[in-house]
């Protein structure tokens, strides 16, 4: 969304990433993946449900793009010229109380154990993860565009222990003469 987009009625979802409340006035700032957006509650019915809005609260809200005031906007941002005007607000799902704040370091046991929420971070590895995607998205275009097949075969790739290439035999049997494997044994080595 950009100050092209004024006046269009637009439905966003995402995490609620920070909540401001001016008294009649809630300002919160939306985060999604494709970044954060600003959007201010006015009418008197959706101002009272954003009352209860908390941080990471998962909401959907539609509204009307505006033009933000002169003054307000923010360069920081790529939405930092417009704001969204509620006129609907639907909560998808609520967050109990954050162990960490997501816009402050957190230690790297709290980051192991939440990596739901670490994966939100603006900068963080959610945004390597999205990255590598993209290069190996653009590696097999270009492969693809040459004519080359992709094939995945235990030879070329890392295996995993009770990954898909693993056969689960029940004692004494064979793949080969049996078809009731059970989970009993590996017979990668055996059978």
């Amino acid at each position: 969304m950009r100050a092209a987009d004024a006046g269009a009625t637009v439905t966003l979802a995402g995490w609620v990433a920070r909540r401001r409340d001016h008294g009649g006035v809630i300002f919160i700032d939306l985060r999604d993946a494709s970044g954060v957006s600003q959007v201010v509650f006015r009418d008197p019915e959706v101002l009272a449900q954003a009352h209860r809005l908390r941080a990471e609260f998962c909401v959907a809200v539609t509204g009307v793009v505006e033009i933000r005031p002169a003054g307000n906007e923010n360069p920081e941002l790529p939405t930092g010229e417009i704001e969204v005007n509620a006129t609907a607000l639907t909560v998808l799902g609520e967050s109990a109380a954050l162990p960490f704040q997501l816009d402050e370091p957190a230690g790297e046991e709290a980051r192991l154990r939440y990596r739901y929420l670490d994966l939100r971070r603006e900068n963080g590895p959610g945004a390597a993860i999205r990255l590598r995607s993209k290069v190996n998205a653009a590696a097999r275009a270009v492969l693809a565009g040459h004519d080359f097949v992709e094939i995945e075969t235990p030879t070329m790739t890392r295996s995993t222990p009770e990954g898909p290439a693993t056969f689960w035999c029940r004692p004494g049997c064979s793949p080969a003469r049996s078809t009731r494997c059970r989970k009993a044994r590996s017979c990668s080595s055996s059978c």
